[in-house]
């Protein structure tokens, strides 16, 4: 995928936004991974300038990921971390190989509501994670606020009501003052239209400012060294570099490393597809990515991560996120995001080390808020059962258990519903080579469930240009939610982009997909037939 420049400044600002949120998450997990804090930080440049260039996704956004801590905190206290680094390219060499035997579609599996459900879930706990930050915990200020009695027992509240005796005033107010920022830039219209300044980068350095002011004035509502970003410095060329970290080779051999390699390797890439397809039903212009491109792409950065000393890396929704929300328009975003994690641990780690964790929290708070909203619940309550109960199933069980295990069980749930639909009869799909501007005529079966939309999405994606396409559900008694999403975007963006003019026949009152289904004329592009299930009507639409 070529990278353009047509949205240079949106990508660049775009890319900015992202640097702010994974600067701080590049350092909490590599420490919360047992390994140097400059680790988080070089998986972070690699992640950002190497996998973007690579990956053929045009918004998502890789990095250390929280998913990973668990395994990567074991390996190191294993291993050591030298060989622990050998493992790391050994996972990432394993990538590779999956990538190249197109191991990758097992992504195009994953059912919509499984992975909006993954989203609300992620949203949940970025902002169950980031509240302690945004009021100060400090156990210096225990009891100075409130006091309210902690379980015996760890539980999911247990962490929150714990940090609240722990609340600091100064970090506080500061979290309210950037929420207040953050909120005036999404619902102002004329901050919405100042697309040079981010509601991000306000919010640092507005945050900045009233720490400094705090602390210039001798008020206890400053707020310490601990809540604030703490970057490694380096005072010369050589002690840069000196930070760095090479793998022990000698444990190659060793049956252990390849062990957590191949952990590694599968946990990592699970989560990588994950985040793409989700990625991918969020970008704006409804653009597909090659699930096997990015193994090929994670799999290079693991490798040059672990040779350098740095930590294993997977796409993460949490930047992707604030990659879309943020503009990103292409791959551009990413990179840059990278470039300037790297320009900035060079050129300006003092300055980075002033920003309040406080203001971090309220950007990320504000990213879990869109991800869990109440307008996603209503959206999939409307869609059915068969869409509303997976998804809540897997909110429940990401948010309870963790990523992996949470998709396990939201899968399985909607395997379930999927097998009650499909006990009658398999599915038929008709598929033929045409030239272009022939008609090519798509028959739907009786069933079709998500298990289809890979083929389908296949068959679309390489229709000629110029072609006169006639999907036809005369036969169908089912029609799965993601199948039709499928549909709809095709008729709304990937039809514009060929030329090609659908035609949709015998679809029943259940399945018509209001406005969104239509037929592109070839004369002027404008929809015609919307929602009707007549060929006729649709075919003398287009002759008028």
């Amino acid at each position: 995928m070529k990278i353009t420049t047509k949205y240079l400044k949106t990508d660049l600002l775009s890319g900015m936004v992202v640097f702010l949120v994974a600067l701080p998450l590049c350092l909490g997990i590599a420490v919360a991974s047992g390994a140097p804090p400059f680790a988080g930080i070089i998986c972070g440049v690699i992640a950002g300038i190497v996998v973007g260039s690579l990956s053929s996704s045009n918004v998502s956004v890789s990095g250390p990921a929280a998913g990973l801590i668990a395994i990567v905190l074991v390996a190191i206290n294993d291993l050591g971390y030298e060989a622990f680094l050998v493992a790391v390219m050994a996972a990432g060499l394993i990538q590779l190989i999956l990538g190249f035997i197109k191991a990758g579609t097992i992504s195009t599996y994953f059912p919509t509501a499984v992975i909006e459900g993954m989203l609300v879930a992620i949203g949940i706990i970025i902002i169950k994670k980031e509240l302690p930050h945004a009021i100060g915990y400090d156990k210096a200020h225990e009891g100075d606020w409130f006091a309210l009695e902690k379980g015996s027992e760890t539980g999911f509240f247990t962490e929150i009501i714990n940090s609240i005796n722990y609340a600091h005033l100064g970090a506080i107010i500061v979290t309210v003052v950037s929420l207040g920022i953050l909120i005036a830039f999404n619902k102002l219209s004329f901050l919405k239209k100042i697309k040079a300044l981010p509601g991000a980068l306000v919010v640092v350095v507005v945050g900045i400012v009233i720490n400094e002011i705090f602390k210039a004035t001798g008020s206890n509502l400053a707020i310490s060294q601990d809540h604030l970003v703490t970057l490694p410095t380096a005072s010369s060329v050589s002690e840069f570099f000196g930070q760095f970290i090479t793998p022990d080779f000698s444990a190659v051999t060793d049956t252990k490393v390849w062990i957590v390699g191949l952990t590694i390797a599968i946990v990592a890439s699970i989560e990588t597809l994950l985040c793409l397809e989700a990625g991918d039903k969020m970008d704006p212009l409804k653009r597909y990515s090659s699930a096997n491109t990015e193994l090929k792409a994670q799999g290079i950065g693991n490798i040059l991560s672990g040779l350098v000393g740095g930590l294993p890396m997977t796409s993460v929704i949490v930047r992707t996120t604030a990659n879309i929300n943020s503009g990103a328009k292409t791959k551009l975003s990413a990179i840059a995001h990278g470039v300037f994690l790297l320009l900035t641990v060079v050129a300006i780690p003092f300055l980075l080390n002033k920003i309040p964790m406080a203001c971090l929290a309220a950007i990320l708070i504000m990213i879990g808020m869109r991800l869990a909203s109440a307008k996603v619940f209503k959206h999939m309550w409307h869609n059915g059962k068969h869409q509303f109960i997976p998804f809540i199933v897997t909110v429940v069980a990401v948010v309870f258990t963790d990523l992996l295990k949470g998709v396990g069980v939201g899968l399985a749930v909607s395997v379930i519903f999927i097998l009650r639909g499909n006990m009658k009869l398999a599915y038929f799909f008709k598929k033929e080579k045409h030239k272009e501007g022939e008609t090519i005529y798509i028959d739907l079966a009786q069933e079709v469930s998500f298990l289809n939309k890979a083929a389908i999405k296949q068959t679309l994606a390489h229709l000629p240009e110029n072609s006169n396409v006639v999907i036809d559900a005369a036969n169908t008694v089912y029609i799965d939610f993601d199948v039709l999403e499928l549909i709809r975007d095709f008729l709304d963006f990937g039809s514009k982009d060929k030329n090609i003019t659908v035609t949709l026949r015998n679809f029943k009152e259940a399945y018509r997909m209001a406005d969104a289904v239509h037929v592109h004329s070839q004369k002027n592009g404008t929809p015609v037939g919307i929602g009707t299930t007549e060929p006729e009507k649709i075919l003398e639409s287009q002759k008028n």
